[in-house]
């Protein structure tokens, strides 16, 4: 959002872009803020760029942010800690998490800022309709379908452990097409469409974010 300066006020990301703009439109003055008001009064002209899913759409927010500190801006203007994805398999269960030191006995890839999250976010769900084809999406732990809120998410995987886990260490060292085309043939052969979409969904955001990681990052995995 610029002014009539053409000066940055503000810089957000949507999902649903058309939405967003609707509610600022018929934003309420009783119960919004002065701020708020203030951003609406002085914006002139929104520019917006399509990114090719969420996690670039995060990576370009925390960059444009960090870069231009607008105004009316007030989180994620600074750099904040690293955040690494990390996961190690015990006791024939998956653990993934969020953080920002690994441990010692955890595999670690990043740093990814923001991405993490999504990472694990996406890898929970592709994990578990994997090792529980008889399960699918409609017995996912509540939340994992939006995203996850634990610091720390288990995946009991009983035997299917060490070949989730050999698939894992591949998609982290740059494997992206090994690691899709394993979870493909791990299906249902005749799958629900939502979960066939679902999936599909959640590769390509793999695949794009993958793609667009720079060469270096897996050499430190």
């Amino acid at each position: 959002m610029r002014d009539a300066s053409d000066a940055i006020l503000y810089v957000g990301k949507a999902k649903n872009l058309r939405k967003r703009l609707g509610n600022y439109r018929v934003a309420n003055t009783d119960r919004l803020s002065r701020r708020h008001l203030r951003l609406l009064r002085a914006v002139a002209r929104i520019e917006f760029q399509e990114c090719v899913d969420e996690l670039s759409a995060l990576a370009q927010e925390a960059a444009l942010l960090r870069s231009l500190r607008p105004k009316f801006n007030r989180v994620g203007t600074w750099y904040a800690p690293p955040r690494f994805f990390a996961w190690r398999c015990f006791e024939k269960q998956l653990h993934l998490a969020v953080v920002e030191t690994p441990g010692s006995d955890w595999r670690s890839f990043g740093p990814l800022g923001g991405r993490a999250g999504v990472l694990r976010a996406v890898l929970a769900r592709l994990v578990w309709v994997t090792v529980h084809p008889q399960l699918g999406l409609a017995a996912l732990p509540s939340g994992w379908f939006h995203g996850i809120s634990e610091t720390e998410t288990t995946i009991p995987c009983g035997p299917m452990i060490e070949p989730v886990g050999r698939i894992l260490e591949k998609l982290l060292s740059g494997q992206t097409k090994e690691f899709c085309d394993w979870i493909r043939t791990q299906q249902p052969t005749d799958p629900h469409p939502f979960e066939k979409a679902s999936v599909d969904a959640d590769l390509d955001v793999l695949t794009n974010a993958f793609r667009s990681l720079e060469p270096a990052r897996f050499s430190r995995f």
